[in-house]
């Protein structure tokens, strides 16, 4: 009878033993997924990013462009102005 005990708590032992592999097997599976999902997230916030990046050189190149057409703008509407003051000071001697 001491075998059969002896035998029964082994088998206890070992069952609880494959639970508790199971659970950590499970845990285990749980964190490989959730570091997958990491993963994927963070190679589309670095494509996002690339995409951002690509984005602000076009504006900011876009910006440039437009401060130089601004600047040409002003520089025309100034050299008129000088014509047109010019104009009528001759107009009023």
């Amino acid at each position: 009878m001491a075998d059969q005990g002896t035998i029964e708590a082994a088998t206890r032992r070992l069952a609880l033993a494959l639970d508790a592999l199971d659970a950590a097997l499970e845990r285990r599976m749980d964190g490989d997924r959730g570091e997958a999902r990491l993963a994927e997230q963070l190679h589309a916030l670095g494509a996002d990013r690339s995409k951002l990046a690509s984005e602000l050189d076009t504006q900011a190149a876009r910006a440039r462009g437009l401060e130089a057409t601004n600047r040409e703008i002003a520089r025309r509407l100034d050299a008129a102005m000088g014509n047109i003051r010019s104009v009528l000071d001759v107009r009023d001697r």
